[in-house]
């Protein structure tokens, strides 16, 4: 998948195309809308990421400009303005989504799977194909439940074929798609990656056809009712699997061992990385605020008879630019206090600053300084295993006492809850799927064959309760758990959830500890049925 990036921020540049191109997502970065237009207009890619604050042409602009041609790609927008009236300015212009900086990177991944998804032929947020499955939140691919390695290309070319099932790609759409706009490669590339694609497919025991070619069109994948019959896992098996799991949580095997030192590994280049970073863009952050200190000490050190009122338009302008970008910069390598400072110095810069703001801007510009002038290394940051609001200990506690990836899939039209529940379920030890389309439900159930379900009562085309009593009446699933979440507190509503066969209920607003422990005793007492 291709993806561009129009920002002006270089640290954000550099930690965002890291951050994508890690989740084998193909990045080209333009740093102004005139630029980020010609790019839009001329090549094909499959997600815009756009800030509003832009020099020669803003995200606003550039983004109505596109709409206006006819250009139907998404667009998510990136922008440290956290107002309703931006958000709707963004949104009116005709963007998808709407990011606020600082952001987290984990979340921002989550939205941009969402939004490809909404415009690919195959909208699940596991992509299968038979017995070939494709998972990109883990960027696992298994084919008759045996793991496939691939490279980062063959990996980029099956989840294309995948998401453009239906369709014929020619060689030249697969390297627009695949390759950035700095890259050259030739047709024969394509049937090479092809090529061994088919072998390693082959060898896990597709048919050497899986990937069929169309002589003088292209490639695509060959017809499900043509594939030999899907041996995707009923429940009993995935019961099985769990219990086997939960054999493996209570004797930690050195697989374990050697996750934990991979992740430890991962996390070590990463604070490298932000270090090497934040040592090339430490000295712009400081020369800005000496351009903007020295801007506002026109206004406090000159005598009163020469002193003027306000600071020019440009010089606002100007300003208001630098604070806002610098907001994204410090958001990345998660300086949170000075992220504070900056965003009272932006609101300060939004009107006309008057002499005695300008005394407040520049105690705050100074305190700026020094506390970057201070940071030779970037903190070390908290896991995103642990929960900010929660004591390491009891998620910990948990995770021993359950299996170590139990599987929860979550069904609910809630986009933004859909995508930051699973960050917090991870210390539990959970293994999230989300879905909001209600119609792809059967699909995705079979695929993943969860251990817990959690749904909503109230979603489009079928509701939460048809469901459950529909697993309730199905041989294979009806002994699976199943989690009410819903903003129906009323007891007629809860009755009728325990009455078509729920197991447990909350109401919403629910902490992600309480839904937590609502799965984990559930769980508990299964097992202790069974046993």
């Amino acid at each position: 998948m291709k993806i561009l990036l129009i920002e002006d921020d270089e640290a954000l540049i550099a930690a965002l195309t890291r951050s994508l191109s890690a989740q084998h997502y193909v990045v080209d970065a333009v740093k102004d809308g005139e630029s980020g237009w010609l790019y839009g207009s001329t090549f094909e890619y499959d997600l815009i990421i756009l800030d509003i604050m832009l020099p020669k042409l803003d995200g606003i602009n550039l983004c109505q400009r596109l709409r206006a041609e006819g250009y139907t790609i998404p667009i998510l927008l990136l922008t440290s303005q956290d107002s309703s009236t931006a958000k709707v300015e963004g949104l009116n212009a005709g963007a998808d989504d709407y990011v606020v900086k600082p952001f987290d990177p984990a979340e921002l991944i989550a939205r941009i799977r969402a939004l490809l998804r909404r415009g690919s032929a195959n909208p699940l947020p596991i992509l299968a194909w038979g017995d070939l499955l494709l998972n990109p939140s883990t960027c696992e691919v298994t084919y008759n439940n045996q793991p496939l390695t691939l490279t980062t290309k063959e990996y980029d070319l099956l989840e294309l074929l995948l998401r453009h099932s239906q369709q014929v790609l020619c060689s030249d759409e697969i390297l627009d798609r695949l390759w950035s706009s700095e890259e050259f490669p030739a047709e024969a590339t394509v049937r090479s990656h092809i090529r061994r694609l088919r072998h390693k497919l082959a060898a896990a025991g597709a048919p050497s056809d899986f990937i069929s070619t169309m002589h003088g069109r292209g490639y695509y994948l060959k017809g499900l009712d043509a594939l030999p019959e899907s041996k995707l896992p009923l429940r009993s098996q995935s019961t099985n699997s769990s219990q086997a799991e939960s054999a493996t949580a209570a004797n930690p095997s050195s697989t374990d061992s050697n996750q934990e030192v991979e992740q430890a590994q991962q996390q070590a280049q990463y604070a490298e990385f932000l270090n090497r970073t934040w040592l090339t863009t430490k000295p712009k952050c400081l020369s800005q605020l000496a351009d903007l200190l020295q801007m506002v000490q026109a206004l406090t050190s000159a005598p009163p008879l020469a002193r003027a009122k306000f600071l020019s338009q440009a010089e606002q302008q100007q300003a208001y630019q630098v604070v806002h970008k610098l907001i994204g910069t410090l958001g990345i390598f998660g300086l949170k206090d000075m992220v504070d400072r900056a965003r009272q110095l932006e609101t300060l810069f939004s009107a006309d600053l008057t002499p005695a703001q300008a005394a407040q801007a520049e105690t705050l510009i100074v305190s700026l300084q020094q506390a970057i002038q201070n940071i030779d290394a970037i903190p070390s940051q908290p896991s995103s295993k642990q929960s900010p609001t929660q004591s390491p200990k009891s998620p910990a506690n948990e995770k021993s006492h359950t299996a170590a990836a139990t599987k929860v899939m979550i069904v609910d039209d809630d986009q933004d809850w859909l995508c930051t529940l699973p960050k917090l379920l991870n210390p539990w030890g959970f293994k999230v799927t989300t879905l909001a389309d209600v119609q792809q439900f059967w699909t995705v159930l079979r695929t993943v064959c969860p251990d817990v379900l959690v749904l909503d009562v109230n979603m489009p085309q079928f509701n939460g309760l048809e469901l459950c009593q529909m697993l309730r009446d199905d041989p294979h699933w009806q002994r699976l758990p199943v989690v009410f979440v819903s903003v129906f507190d009323d007891a007629a509503t809860q009755n009728q959830a325990f009455t078509v066969g729920a197991d447990d209920y909350l109401c919403k607003p629910v902490r992600a500890t309480d839904l937590a422990n609502r799965i984990l005793n559930r769980l508990r007492r299964m097992r202790a049925w069974a046993s």
